[in-house]
């Protein structure tokens, strides 16, 4: 699980980021992100509407696996930013989880997030 300083605290946060920062959709999930100079490391929400799956305990799986997926990130990324990762398809579930960490990181590349590599 990613630390508690990396985390989200509030929806202020969450709305500034909804508002002022840039899109990256994939097939599964939407990246969110603005840079945030105030801060010292990167912040880092998943979120998963009711809409996408009934059942609390699926789309808490569905965060814990985005959560470790990033986790396994997070020593790459380079600037302090506020990123917020939007699910859209229950099949987060069934995706295997090297794909996920493959999907997240081809966002955050294109974000600007994380550096190139050759």
């Amino acid at each position: 699980m990613i630390s508690r300083k990396n985390r989200f605290h509030g929806y202020g946060s969450l709305k500034f980021v909804y508002r002022n920062g840039k899109t990256v959709r994939g097939p599964l999930f939407a990246t969110k992100s603005q840079p945030n100079p105030k801060r010292s490391g990167y912040r880092f929400a998943v979120v998963v509407s009711r809409k996408v799956h009934k059942s609390a305990v699926k789309r808490n799986l569905m965060r814990r696996r985005l959560f470790e997926a990033m986790q396994s990130l997070a020593s790459d990324v380079n600037q302090p930013y506020d990123i917020v990762l939007t699910v859209f398809s229950d099949d987060v579930l069934e995706e295997p989880y090297t794909k996920l960490v493959k999907q997240l990181k081809k966002q955050l590349i294109e974000a600007g997030i994380l550096a190139r590599t050759p």
